[in-house]
């Protein structure tokens, strides 16, 4: 048997301009469709749980599909919560379809549950919709935020932003970084329930940002006040998962960004079993945004950031992972910037999101490997 090389030379850009685009799937028609979470709008606002400003309300979120090389905005008008100057986006994250061609669309938050109701009425952040690309229109399946509302599983801050999720059958599984929970639900909205709370970490020695250091996230970062004098030996950190895959093995696994300072080389990956048990599959990494298993049973990670992001360098990395363990990093940096999500096209090659947090400047990218 030959052994594969992977080789890039450079990838292509399918699309470009894009308002924070978050999420990426291949529906049954064989088409990429894309969620983009907005700009926000200048509807009402909450405070960013960071303390760091306002996140505003708009109708700014879309679907996208990607046909014949063209793209084009199939649904528009979908929530969407962002700062004045349209970063920190939260609106729809991410897009599955069931074995039946359904689709369904996860929409962030990014916000105290509490106020959302109060605030926003009948809006949909927070939840799991099924869209209509005929009548530009949906329906609600779940509501993710409220039980975090109501259990917070992980009993720490009460925050949801629900981020990524996978069809396993007649199951939607649900990863929520603000609530640092992997959730199940049906896809009919029934047994909404905590899978497995993601642990908090410890961290030696962390590095904090200094007078020079990047406002890259305002709505997960503190202001400088929150930690000018820190000088701990030790943190605990929140893990904040961000990306699930189901493995060949049928377990689940996850990426964590790891919570503020964001330390390199502390981001993992775990393996979630039929039990709910957690165990660390693979460790190393920086701040991890995605995942995904090809055929083979390979696994590709996605860092969103090759260096804590308060840094300011915003080159990221695609690795692959073989069975045995062996890491191959395929792209790092050359135009990979702040990569937001991956998955793998019928044809085996890996299509990405690029530019994922920056308003009007979000690309989706395709590497052809062999």
């Amino acid at each position: 048997m030959k052994l594969e090389q992977i080789t890039v030379t450079s990838f292509t850009v399918l699309a470009d301009g894009l308002d924070n685009p978050k999420g990426l799937s291949f529906g049954s028609d064989g088409s990429l469709y894309i969620t983009e979470a907005g700009t926000g709008g200048d509807g009402a606002n909450v405070p960013s749980p960071s303390g760091q400003g306002s996140l505003l309300y708009g109708t700014t979120g879309a679907i996208l599909k990607v046909e014949n090389d063209t793209i084009k905005r199939i649904v528009t008008g979908l929530p969407s919560l962002a700062f004045a100057d349209g970063t920190g986006a939260a609106g729809p994250h991410d897009i599955k379809f069931d074995t039946t061609g359904k689709p369904y669309v996860l929409v962030g938050y990014a916000a105290n549950p509490a106020l959302r109701d109060s605030t926003f009425s009948d809006s949909d952040l927070g939840k799991i919709i099924t869209p209509d690309f005929d009548t530009n229109s949906w329906t609600t399946v779940a509501d993710i935020a409220n039980y975090e509302l109501t259990h917070n599983p992980d009993g720490g801050d009460v925050v949801s932003n629900p981020l990524a999720f996978l069809i396993d059958g007649d199951k939607i599984v649900i990863v929520d970084p603000g609530a640092n929970d992997l959730l199940s639900v049906g896809t009919d909205g029934s047994h909404l329930d905590a899978i497995a709370v993601l642990p908090h970490q410890p961290v030696t020695n962390p590095i904090f940002p200094g007078s020079n250091s990047q406002n890259f996230d305002r709505g997960h970062v503190p202001p400088p006040s929150a930690y000018r004098n820190a000088t701990p030996s030790q943190i605990t950190i929140q893990s904040v998962p961000t990306g699930i895959a189901k493995g060949p093995d049928g377990a689940y696994y996850v990426t964590t960004f790891t919570g503020f300072p964001f330390p390199e080389g502390e981001a993992k990956i775990y393996r979630v079993d039929a039990d709910g048990q957690l165990s660390v599959y693979a460790d190393g990494f920086t701040q991890l945004i995605d995942l995904a298993f090809d055929d083979q049973g390979n696994l590709y990670a996605l860092q969103h950031m090759n260096q804590s992001g308060w840094k300011g360098k915003l080159d990221g990395s695609l690795i692959k992972i073989t069975p045995d363990g062996t890491r191959t990093t395929i792209l790092s940096g050359d135009g990979l910037e702040a990569p937001s999500a991956l998955t793998i096209g019928p044809e085996g090659a890996l299509y990405l999101i690029n530019r994922g947090s920056l308003p009007g400047k979000g690309q989706i990218i395709r590497i052809d490997h062999h």
